[in-house]
């Protein structure tokens, strides 16, 4: 089931810059202006897809990411831009004291695109992340909640019929790993959707650690069909329709992707 983009790290780029267009920077623009007055601080830049919507127009861009092949891949990418220093990449982990040292305090906007699911200690991550902040600066969440139909990222197994099962990420780890095992998934995947299952994230789990960690929820969008299914798929977005957002339970297994804006209160 393993689909092209999971291997091909220009496909992946090409997605992700589209999205990034057509529908990531549009929503970040109805709370704040992006301009070459914006500096940006994409963490998990992956590919650069990103970085190069938000570069060609006129931002400066800060990409870090700590896996070396897709810092490769991204530098790659962006080469035109990081020759004429709009771009900077910078291959770390974010909580490195180098990292805090050159970037504490430089940004306008922080962008995580399909990333804080991925990262784990969730509840000291995201007010972690506001020391890269200016006064007045925000920050923009993408991600796959944890109940929609793949939450699990599991439409990464080499299985074709496991990689289209919807929900059974949501089974207990131990049945979860089970199955992987016996459809012949790989230590590395099978590594790699544990990773995910325990540190995937619900959007009450997000709003709540957001709040409890003083940050305003200025704007939010969930969607019943994800923006990037539009590439992936070919499937028009669409955006949650509002009488099953005022249905939490039903909403969660629902809703394939949120956007939010934060900043602090």
């Amino acid at each position: 089931m393993s689909l092209a983009h999971h291997k091909d790290h220009l496909a992946r780029f090409r997605q992700q810059h589209q999205n990034a267009k057509s529908y990531l920077i549009p929503f970040i623009q109805q709370t704040m202006k992006i301009d070459s007055n914006t500096n940006v601080l994409d963490i998990g830049c992956g590919d650069g897809g990103v970085l190069y919507a938000m570069l060609e127009i006129g931002c400066n861009a800060t990409g870090i990411e700590l896996d070396k092949f897709k810092f490769q891949y991204s530098s790659e990418n962006l080469s035109k831009y990081l020759a004429t220093r709009q771009a900077k990449l910078i291959n770390l982990n974010i909580y490195e004291e180098a990292a805090l040292t050159s970037l504490k305090e430089q940004f306008d906007l922080i962008v995580l695109k399909d990333v804080i699911e991925h990262i784990p200690d969730q509840e000291r991550f995201i007010p972690y992340i506001n020391q890269f902040l200016k006064p007045g600066g925000r920050i923009f969440f993408g991600f796959p909640p944890w109940y929609m139909p793949h939450g699990g990222h599991q439409q990464i197994c080499e299985s074709k019929l496991l990689g289209f099962v919807p929900y059974f990420h949501l089974l207990p780890r131990f049945i979860y790993k089970a199955i992987l095992k016996i459809f012949g998934e790989s230590e590395g995947v099978i590594k790699e959707l544990l990773e995910i299952k325990d540190t995937g994230i619900s959007i009450e789990r997000f709003e709540k650690i957001a709040l409890k960690s003083n940050y305003l929820i200025e704007k939010k969008q969930p969607y019943l069909i994800n923006p990037i299914y539009e590439d992936k798929f070919g499937w028009k977005p669409r955006e949650q329709f509002e009488f099953i957002n005022k249905i939490p339970f039903i909403r969660n297994f629902l809703t394939t992707c949120i956007y939010y804006v934060i900043r602090k209160k």
